[in-house]
């Protein structure tokens, strides 16, 4: 399957669609997952195109790689969670639903459980306190 430059992390990356950004370079993108399994669910997108792991570049894989590290140690710092929970999914049959590879970084607390993923949309008003948190830590 081609890439598709529709994508909505694509329009996010070419500045089509707001986003509330976490941290970006000149290859990867951190931004507040609009519809969180947590407060402080971010998401890891590199700026090559590419739909899954498999497509990535190796140079794109460590870029990718190390910006979750990075984000993920500013998470940790700013929200205190118990655990972080690391996600990523390739193609449909693994759970994909947006094919530009990504990680989700989601922050997890003893007793309280996960939100279902992709049935919430929340506003960036909301989100942007939280990004300043972990923005903050960086």
């Amino acid at each position: 399957m081609a890439y598709d430059n529709s994508n909505i992390f694509a329009k996010i990356l070419r500045d089509e669609i707001p986003c509330v950004k976490v941290f970006e370079d000149d290859k990867t993108l951190a931004f507040m997952d609009v519809m969180p399994e947590s407060d402080g669910h971010v998401l890891v997108v590199p700026k090559e195109p590419a739909e899954n792991i498999l497509d990535l570049s190796a140079a794109g894989m460590a870029a990718m790689t190390a910006t979750v590290q990075k984000v993920a140690k500013a998470v940790d710092k700013a929200l205190r969670p118990d655990g972080i929970l690391l996600k990523q999914y390739n193609r449909a049959a693994a759970g994909q639903s947006v094919f530009h590879v990504h990680f989700h970084i989601v922050p997890r607390h003893e007793g309280v459980p996960l939100a279902p993923h992709g049935k919430v949309m929340v506003q960036a008003a909301v989100l942007e306190p939280i990004a300043a948190k972990i923005r903050s830590a960086l």
